[in-house]
């Protein structure tokens, strides 16, 4: 997944593969606004979701759900504002939802269930047109409720970048990267992630007596579908300026990345670029964000990029990046530990007024041994029987995330990108998001105006959180 500047010779054929498949010239398509019409000749992008078998380390192949013959699927390039026929081609035995993770596009085809979206049935495929937007590092994945089942939805390897090639590409780097993560063989488990900076929680909020309900771990690590030690490392050239884009495809986990001897320049955030880009030792990424980060080749050797967790990284969770002329073991240094801080990246003017202020107060219900934890949104589990929050189109809402539980939640909101205007008691402007990680007993507030009509989706974007009741439905009118 790396390419030279401009060129991205790498990724040409990825907008082909599969269109060899199409049965038919001509067909009938779901247009963004539900109508149909007559389109002609193969489609700009097919995804063919089927069977992988996906050779992640040596002597070590995962059977798994994947996009176009491999997981992760190839890196798919759409156009700013020009109109984009995608196939789905579903070879599997269940119906399937495919997400466009990060784009301002009609329910319709947003892949949602709760969004009255289109699916793909089994061993059928669909045909659908949209414009994309905005520009920048997007992604497309399955929205399916896996529930209890570990062998379906984000645990699978339905998951591919997609890049928003901007109307104007200033091309200011030499080499351009993609690095989606991911975590393979979940099993269940009764171990919490320790959160060594938890604050107290809030007034009146007491833990649970009742034992945790089940967690999720793994047993395999990769970038790009590989393990630590296996596949090709990223080849660079002192002095070369690269451009990194990050995705954290986990099904649950939260991440950290760094890169011995060398600093990110982060440019933007969820493919959106930021105010005030920033150095940075260490990225992190809740499950679902983006990272773009310019990073400059000034340490010439054979370094190990990857997570600060050493279990995590000896266990496949790293890439090596080897520059020109330079042999030997890949080495890692562990960066200093400092709060990863949104604010960094944002402007100091205030935000404008909201029309309204909604708060979200995110709890728990401890699910006990042996079972599942409920999450609520202000006191309620989704269960799709509760009409939809009403929004108006062009109006400016806060949405406060207030976690009153000890995880970290990665909140994402569909159709969408909000503005962040506080984080943790820290007022800013400026950046603009679709996921943001909300950590335990922590506030965050955003800004959204809605520019479409239609049901949105607002949930965690962890698995376990989400199909146990995280989640909630607006209604632009």
């Amino acid at each position: 997944m790396t390419s030279a500047r401009k060129t991205r010779r790498g990724f040409v054929w990825s907008l082909a593969t599969g269109s060899g498949l199409l049965l038919d010239s001509c067909r009938r398509t779901a247009t963004s606004g539900g109508s149909t019409e007559e389109v002609t000749g193969p489609a700009d992008v097919t995804l063919r979701i089927g069977p992988v078998l996906a050779d992640i380390a040596k002597d070590h192949t995962i059977s798994t759900i994947g996009y176009n013959g491999s997981a992760p699927g190839p890196v798919i390039h759409l156009r700013e504002g020009v109109a984009t026929t995608v196939d789905l081609i579903n070879e599997t035995d269940t119906p399937e939802l495919v997400h466009w993770h990060g784009q301002i596009i009609p329910p319709d085809v947003d892949g949602a269930d709760e969004e009255k979206s289109l699916r793909v049935p089994a061993h059928e495929r669909l045909r659908y047109r949209f414009t994309p937007r905005p520009a920048g590092a997007r992604w497309v994945h399955t929205h399916v409720m896996a529930m209890s089942d570990l062998n379906r939805g984000a645990y699978t390897g339905q998951f591919a970048f997609v890049y928003v090639e901007p109307k104007h590409n200033s091309g200011q780097y030499d080499q351009e990267v993609f690095l989606a993560t991911h975590e393979w063989e979940p099993i269940y488990t009764t171990e919490e992630e320790p959160d060594e900076a938890l604050p107290p929680p809030p007034p009146g909020v007491t833990k649970d007596p009742k034992p945790n309900g089940w967690e999720i771990g793994y047993q395999r690590f990769t970038i790009n579908g590989k393990c630590l030690g296996h596949g090709d490392p990223i080849r660079v050239k002192e002095k070369q300026r690269v451009l990194f884009h990050f995705l954290n495809a986990s099904a649950t986990e939260n991440i950290q990345l760094a890169l011995p001897g060398h600093q990110f320049l982060v440019v933007a955030l969820d493919g959106n670029p930021v105010p005030q880009p920033q150095l940075v030792d260490t990225l992190e990424l809740g499950t679902a964000e983006r990272i773009s980060a310019i990073v400059e080749m000034k340490k010439p050797g054979v370094w190990i990029l990857g997570t600060p967790k050493n279990d995590d990284r000896m266990n496949g969770m790293g890439i090596v990046v080897e520059y020109a002329g330079q042999t030997g073991a890949p080495r890692w240094i562990a960066p200093p530990k400092k709060p990863w801080d949104y604010t960094i990246f944002g402007e100091s003017r205030p935000a404008p007024s909201p029309h309204e202020i909604i708060p979200l107060v995110i709890g728990k219900i401890n699910g006990g041994t042996g079972g599942f934890n409920q999450w609520t949104l202000n006191g309620t589990s989704y269960d799709g029987a509760a009409q939809p929050r009403k929004l108006s189109k062009g109006k400016r809402y806060r949405l406060v995330f207030d976690n009153h539980t000890d995880d970290a939640h990665p909140v994402h909101l569909h159709r969408n990108s909000f503005e962040l205007t506080n984080v943790s008691g820290k007022a800013t402007a400026g950046v603009l998001k679709d996921v943001v990680l909300v950590k335990g007993f922590r506030k965050i507030e955003v800004d959204v105006t809605p520019a479409m009509e239609g049901l949105t989706l607002f949930h965690c974007h962890q698995q376990l959180h989400m199909d146990y009741g995280f989640k909630l439905l607006f209604d632009v009118i």
